[in-house]
């Protein structure tokens, strides 16, 4: 892990990168640290939700469709929502910020518009969907997500990582 420098004596490569990066311009923050530490557990847990609220949809409608076909259908708008959400947050590409932050406001209005409508009009949900009740059927998780996943990236928004925020 070691060599010998022009001056004879042993120099570590750890040491060398370590100085020659104190020498170099800053390096870019990748995708203004969306996807690490809690970013990568909001971008877990929508990858859960999209997976479970998806497969949970595509079973309802095609085992029961005529029993709750507004809720199933919700169902299937929350999954494929939250589809757009896990692959937008990981995404580093330009305009993956923007999109991210579309669905995840899409999803908070989806949330509190069913939730409301599910205790106001509850014939509409003789079966319950993702968002129905403000997502109890999920503990609530689908309420929370949105407003942490806004946060998040309010916190990572491009303009903040750009002027060094």
């Amino acid at each position: 892990m070691s060599e010998t420098g022009r001056s004879g004596t042993k120099r570590s490569r750890i040491v060398d990168a370590a100085q020659s990066r104190g020498t170099a311009s800053k390096p870019k923050r990748s995708n203004g640290g969306r996807s690490s530490g809690l970013g990568r557990i909001i971008i877990a847990v929508y990858g859960v939700l999209a997976l479970s609220a998806t497969v949970r949809a595509v079973y309802q409608i095609l085992m029961d469709f005529g029993g709750a076909p507004l809720a199933y259908l919700l169902s299937l708008l929350a999954g494929i929502v939250y589809i757009v959400a896990t692959f937008a947050l990981a995404s580093k590409r330009p305009g993956s910020w923007r999109l991210s932050w579309y669905a995840v406001i899409f999803e908070l209005v989806g949330v509190l518009v069913v939730g409301t409508l599910s205790y106001v009009l509850p014939a509409l949900f003789a079966h319950p969907a993702v968002w129905s009740h403000f997502g109890s059927g999920y503990g609530y998780v689908p309420l929370a997500l949105p407003l942490i996943g806004l946060w998040w990236l309010r916190k990572h928004r491009p303009e903040a990582s750009a002027a060094g925020h």
